[in-house]
């Protein structure tokens, strides 16, 4: 996804003086995890997001011109070895990770502007690195552009109908269709 900065953003960037900060949202089954890249708790849109200072990373993320799925990576380290438990056993699979840029004001009480979202994918995997005391996290995001890839296993029938749209009666009458002689153009007999 192509991300154009508004005018404001854009002048921003070439002042002196520059206060990009970084949002990621984790949504785990567990709860949502919201990080940024500060210190200190941070609150937008009525969320509190914790600041994880030096000890997070992003790996880089890739726009291109042609419409293409790429990932991204995430990275928090100094975690401690206690709170790898609720890391370890729970599926991340498919849940949603998405990331923004921001710029803070000169007296770091908010934001120029509204965060620019720069990522919205679904979390692939997590790899644990425990060092004894210390452990890092490293969680891959894949583009939802993957989901295209995937093959569907859906079909049209009445059951699968029913399992989104209880009641709903339209795909009853798909089975009588195959059936049905249609002449387009031709008087009615």
């Amino acid at each position: 996804m192509t991300q154009r900065l508004s005018a404001a953003l854009a002048a921003e960037t070439a002042q002196p003086v520059v206060r990009p900060v970084l949002l990621a949202l984790f949504d785990f089954a567990g709860g949502a995890v919201r990080a940024w890249s500060g210190v200190g708790d941070l609150v937008w849109e009525g969320q509190s997001w914790v600041g994880v200072g030096s000890f997070g990373a992003v790996g880089p993320i890739e726009e291109t011109t042609e419409v293409r799925a790429t990932g991204a990576r995430f990275q928090l380290s100094g975690v401690p070895s206690g709170l790898l438990n609720e890391v370890v056993g729970v599926s991340v699979q498919g849940r949603r990770a998405r990331l923004w840029l921001a710029f803070m004001a000169e007296d770091w009480g908010g934001f120029i502007e509204a965060p620019v979202l720069l990522f919205d994918g679904r979390m692939d995997m997590v790899e644990v690195t425990d060092g004894g005391r210390i452990a890092t996290i490293a969680l891959a995001a894949e583009n939802r552009l993957r989901d295209l890839e995937r093959p569907r296993l859906r079909r049209y029938t009445s059951q699968d109908q029913q399992s989104d749209y209880p009641g709903d009666l339209g795909f009853d009458f798909v089975p009588e269709l195959q059936e049905l002689e249609i002449r387009w153009g031709a008087p009615a007999t």
